[in-house]
């Protein structure tokens, strides 16, 4: 039923291995192709140098020269031990010293410290030989008022006179046409801008009148003005100030202050008169005896040439006399004064509190330092400038500053230790008490003639403007460079030491 049968081999083929082969992908891989370069450098020139030094004999002869010849100086070493522990104590004190502390040299030359940028002038008051007797800037820093009169000699109650104004900022500034001229029928003696107002100008004339003009109104610019009453300076008004109300937000008042010897404030009315509203008299009999006075009648009055108002103390101001005394004065006293009073029945107080050591001759300028509520500057005839302190009589520092008169004087409104003053011989100098020196930081030629400089007045709002004004009838307005107007960094404790020298 079954046999045997032999059939050929079958076989199968394994497709594992060759799918393995099939799925085997070949890939290569080849960085950016390289470049290869070749530099070669080689320097240009080549040079030899060689010295030579003297030879040896001409050496070796000059050495034995020197030491077959020393120099003695007898007794020099036993002086040299002898001031030995004082030198170095004086050493070591430098060391301890911040006295050039924030000190920089200045490598400029004067003549690139200063440089006058403008000088304003007005032709028909030069023709008439007038001067430039006060300078004000109006409170923008803009605009420069100038008054026009006489210091000298000539027929002063007469003679015509003129206060101009030029804006600095206007396009096409003309220097010797001022952009307002007013009349004035005699000299202005002084001005001042109103603190807020830039158009209202106060003024005072040698006739003993006071009165405000108002810039804005070219065709008539004159607001007020006193009336002629017994109430009114008998003779030259040298200082006119705007002063704050008693209260906030009262008016300003005009204050005024002449040869007279009184010292008025006047209020400005609806109907264009300035009205009597306080008074003051410096009588000889009530000054303060703490000093010697010279020989005058009790009853006489002492003429005012300068004024200062505190910007510290709203009831102090400083007085500058005609004798070269310096009072200290306050508006609140309550002493009557021993004068008749005005018809107004208005009674005068005598305002002198405090009299500080006199100059030699009158004194022309007064100014409270805005950075010391104790220090102030005064400078006069005698040709010296006094640093003083109200805390004693006698000056902290006088410093002769001119040959001749100095006739004004003004603290920088931004140095501490700087100010300026202007002299008889035709120049402003400037004097940064932080130096240590007597010499002046810069000493400007204002007058080549030598003419006098009658005054002086810094920009508050542009500090690196000075106008100074003389006799030849010209302002010049100069500008100072950043040396003359940045504060040092210990300028202000340097101020501070010098004040705290009046208390030791």
């Amino acid at each position: 039923m079954f046999t045997d049968e032999t059939l050929e081999t079958v076989g199968a083929e394994s497709l594992w291995r060759k799918s393995r082969l099939l799925q085997q992908e070949s890939k290569t891989c080849q960085t950016a192709e390289l470049k290869t370069a070749e530099v070669e450098v080689q320097a240009g020139d080549t040079s030899e140098n060689a010295t030579q030094t003297e030879a040896d004999e001409h050496r070796t002869q000059h050495f034995a020269l020197e030491r077959e010849s020393p120099i003695h100086y007898p007794g020099l070493g036993e002086f040299l031990q002898s001031v030995e522990g004082v030198v170095v104590k004086e050493l070591k004190r430098n060391v301890k010293s911040h006295a050039f502390e924030g000190f920089e040299v200045n490598w400029e030359d004067q003549s690139e410290t200063v440089s006058c940028l403008h000088a304003l002038q007005y032709s028909e008051a030069q023709e008439s030989g007038l001067q430039v007797t006060s300078l004000s800037w109006n409170t923008t820093g803009s605009v420069v008022a100038c008054a026009y009169g006489r210091l000298d000699d000539g027929d002063w109650s007469t003679e015509k006179s003129f206060v101009c104004t030029w804006n600095l900022d206007r396009r096409g500034l003309n220097p010797k046409r001022p952009d307002l001229v007013i009349d004035v029928p005699t000299s202005v003696m002084c001005l001042s801008f109103h603190p807020s107002k830039p158009s209202l100008i106060a003024g005072g004339l040698y006739s003993g009148e006071v009165l405000v003009w108002d810039t804005s109104r070219t065709q008539d610019p004159l607001c007020a003005r006193t009336a002629m009453s017994d109430e009114t300076h008998r003779e030259p008004v040298y200082q006119v100030h705007w002063v704050p109300g008693a209260r906030r937000g009262d008016r300003f008042s005009v204050l005024s202050a002449g040869a007279d010897g009184r010292i008025l404030v006047w209020q400005l009315d609806s109907e264009g008169q300035l009205t009597l509203s306080d008074g003051f008299a410096l009588v000889t009999q009530q000054v303060p005896r703490n000093i010697k006075l010279s020989k005058a009648r009790g009853d006489s009055l002492l003429g005012v040439t300068s004024l200062s108002l505190c910007p510290w103390d709203s009831d102090m101001f400083l007085v500058g006399v005609e004798g070269g005394l310096v009072l200290k004065c306050s508006f609140s006293t309550r002493t009557p004064a021993a004068v008749s009073s005005p018809s107004s029945g208005l009674a005068l107080r005598a305002p002198a509190q405090f009299s500080f050591s006199s100059h030699a001759g009158p004194i022309h300028a007064i100014h409270c330092s805005p950075f010391h509520r104790n220090l102030f500057l005064c400078a006069g005839m005698d040709g010296h400038a006094h640093l003083r302190s109200l805390l004693q009589a006698t000056p902290l520092l006088s410093l002769r500053l001119s040959d001749s008169y100095l006739f004004s004087v003004r603290w920088s409104p931004t140095r501490p230790l700087v100010f300026a003053a202007a002299t008889g011989q035709g120049s402003v100098v400037i004097f940064d008490l932080g130096r240590g020196s007597l010499r002046p930081a810069a000493t400007i030629e204002q007058d080549a003639e030598g003419k006098p400089v009658y005054c002086l007045e810094f920009n508050p709002k542009q500090p690196h403007l000075l106008a100074a004004g003389n006799a030849d009838g010209t302002v010049k307005i100069w500008q100072l460079s950043a040396e003359l107007i940045e504060q040092g960094q210990r300028e202000a404790a340097q101020l501070e030491q010098l004040a705290n020298e009046a208390t030791e």
